[in-house]
């Protein structure tokens, strides 16, 4: 009995047994059937997607960057396509050293490519994709491709690179591109969603000038493409594709031809040049001595490259006609003659004596060296450069009601010029200074300060940008335009061009009569005064106004001795003009750092440029050479037709003729 109940036992529990891991296997199948539902049927759209794309890959397709014309259709910026050998850190398989020497057996990299290299790896994420070496030729891209299975994580690309064909011509003004930074991704991120998006697969942008103020117009509108891609990550196919829409053209007001003549006439010297219509507002000329190659940037600038621009005493990164600020010397004394008759502080007619010297406040400020012009009118003052008189004229007006004369003039101010970077100098006044010093006895503003301003110096700084304005406005009637660069786009496709409409112009109100004898003075100036020598024989009747600036200080009781002065602390010489006198077409304000008189440095340039816009003439090269030295005020040789003055330039500035063009 006792043996037949243990076996019962035994059955009951290999029956519940049994019971238990049929329960555990029926348990297991509904996990599975559950698990095969979810995958299956519930997220099936979400996992057929993520199979597909890992099959497939939308890959952007980054535009043409749109071009850069002057006036007469020149092209002064433009694309080409090339190869380069890019490195991926984060896919690397091998120190990034020893890959790099294995790659240099393959295809030429300099030490120049190397630290270009490691710049921008500083300056990029590990997953990012950074070149080693732009512009392979055949030769180069065929020998990696014979032998890319060696360097996982190195890669040739297809390029779009930029140029700027004229090199260092008007680059202040056309600008460059360059590399994304670190700073302005992030600066990125807070545009509109729809920009990001456009920006996928950019790597440059806009650093500078035209270039940069325009980007968003001259990139284009970024196309797609989904591809096939095989195991190992590369594209076998194209499965669709969404073309990328060009960037639109820009057409600048600039003459290049106006602006390589320029530059020629400046030759090695610092300076700057502006030349304006004073009826449309367009810019005529830019000039800002040195220059740079923007080329260089391109590809992204060396160490070596980067230092010795950016650390020359020169200093040719710096665009002096936008941020280059200058005391006005005496190209201010007309505005201040007009200042005088708009706000009744003087009539043209009082007469002071100039006697070489006036004293205020125990202080001697000279006027000619030891000799005076004796009695002088407003219109004799301006001729003639009279300081006594624009000492005693300041020192009536008093500095805050100068200040508010000249402000909607544009001196001190934003003029409103599509280009970013601009300035606003110093309009000085009372107020001005209460805020600008910290310490309470700096704070004071003394009457003594105001007697140089009337000669343009003391506080005052100006960029040649804003004098040419206000000359601008001057001679145009009192109506202000606002400086501009663009003056039309181009559909990259139709060609046909659409003008950007100018701003509104400003009427400042001033009186007819005091204007024409502020502008009679100034035609003085080419005809009996100070510049009367540059301008003879001139086939049009234009105004100027000569003006030497210090570029510093030298005690009361000591003599201006250039010879004695080390070349960077020598005066400035600047000068203004409109031209033709009757109906002005064309206004210049230049300064040339450190060449001493205007009428010796300035001027000369203005002429020639002025025989160039209203005479098509162009100087002959022995001419160049001599302005360029400073050596001529008149004409040397016979002028050529500027129309038939070959072009590209054959010397001087050259073009640089990018690869594949």
């Amino acid at each position: 009995m006792t043996e037949l109940r243990n076996i019962e036992a035994e059955l009951t529990r290999f029956r519940a047994r049994v019971l238990v891991a049929s329960i555990v296997v029926l348990v297991c199948f509904a996990l599975l059937i559950a698990r095969l539902v979810w995958l299956q049927v519930v997220r099936h759209e979400e996992l057929s997607a993520r199979a597909e794309n890992n099959r497939t890959a939308v890959v952007p397709i980054v535009p043409n960057r749109g071009l850069i014309l002057d006036r007469n259709g020149i092209v002064l910026a433009t694309n080409y396509s090339a190869f380069t050998l890019e490195i991926t850190p984060s896919r690397l398989t091998a120190p990034m050293e020893d890959t790099i020497d294995a790659l240099a057996q393959v295809v030429d990299i300099q030490p120049r490519d190397q630290r270009r290299f490691k710049k921008l790896l500083e300056e990029s994420k590990s997953f990012e994709s950074v070149p080693l070496r732009t512009k392979l030729s055949d030769e180069e891209v065929a020998r990696f491709t014979a032998q890319r299975y060696r360097f996982p994580g190195v890669d040739i690309r297809a390029r779009l690179f930029r140029s700027y064909p004229w090199g260092e011509l008007g680059s202040h003004v056309i600008g460059y591109i360059g590399r994304i930074n670190q700073t302005e991704k992030v600066q990125m991120e807070d545009w509109s969603d729809e920009d990001q998006a456009n920006y996928r697969g950019t790597e440059y942008i806009g650093k500078l000038g035209v270039e940069q103020s325009l980007e968003r117009q001259l990139h284009g509108t970024t196309g797609v493409e989904e591809v096939e891609r095989s195991a190992g990550g590369h594209a076998v196919r194209q499965l669709t594709n969404l073309p990328a829409s060009p960037g639109t053209t820009a057409v600048l007001s600039i003459d290049i031809k106006l602006q390589n003549l320029v530059e020629r006439m400046y030759g090695d010297r610092r300076g700057a040049l502006v030349a304006l219509d004073p009826k449309t507002g367009e810019v005529l000329a830019f000039v800002s001595k040195p220059t740079f190659d923007p080329n260089l940037f391109v590809d992204g600038i060396d160490t070596e490259s980067w230092q010795a621009l950016n650390e020359s005493v020169d200093k040719p990164l710096l665009n002096r006609a936008l941020r280059g600020t200058y005391p006005p010397g005496s190209t201010y004394k007309p505005f201040m003659g007009l200042g005088a008759l708009e706000t009744g502080k003087r009539s043209a007619s009082v007469v002071i004596n100039d006697a070489g010297s006036w004293t205020f406040g125990g202080h001697v400020f000279r006027s000619h060296g030891d000799h005076g012009l004796g009695p002088v009118d407003m219109q004799r003052a301006i001729a003639l450069s009279s300081n006594v008189y624009f000492y005693s004229l300041a020192n009536d007006m008093g500095v805050d009601t100068i200040h508010d004369f000249m402000k909607p003039l544009g001196f001190g101010q934003l003029t409103g010029i599509d280009i970013l970077g601009e300035v606003r100098g110093v309009l000085p006044s009372q107020a001005w200074k209460r805020n600008y010093y910290k310490r309470p006895e700096q704070k004071k503003w003394f009457a003594g300060e105001t007697i140089s301003l009337g000669i343009g110096q003391g506080y005052n700084t100006f960029t040649m940008l804003q004098l040419a304005h206000a000359t601008a406005t001057v001679v145009n009637n009192g109506v202000k335009q606002r400086p501009r660069l663009v003056i039309a786009t181009q559909d990259p496709a139709t060609r046909l061009s659409t003008p950007v409409p100018a701003a509104a112009p400003v009427d400042l109100g001033y009186k007819s009569e005091n204007m024409a004898l502020v502008r009679k003075a100034m035609v003085a100036v080419t005809q009996e005064g100070t510049s009367a020598g540059v301008f003879a024989g001139a086939g049009y009747l234009s105004g100027g106004k000569t003006g030497t600036a210090q570029a510093v200080g030298i005690g009361q009781k000591q003599k201006y001795n250039a010879s004695k002065l080390e070349e960077h602390q020598r005066d400035h010489a600047l000068y203004i003009a409109f031209a033709p006198a009757d109906d002005p077409k064309i206004v210049v304000a230049a300064v040339v750092e450190n060449a001493g008189f205007g009428a010796a440095s300035a001027a000369p340039i203005t002429r020639r440029v002025f025989d160039y816009w209203l005479m098509d003439q162009y100087p002959s090269e022995e001419d160049l050479a001599a302005v360029r030295s400073g050596k001529t005020t008149r004409l040397i040789g016979k002028p050529r037709k500027a129309s038939e003055v070959a072009w590209p330039p054959t010397s001087a500035t050259s073009p640089q003729t990018a690869p594949g063009q």
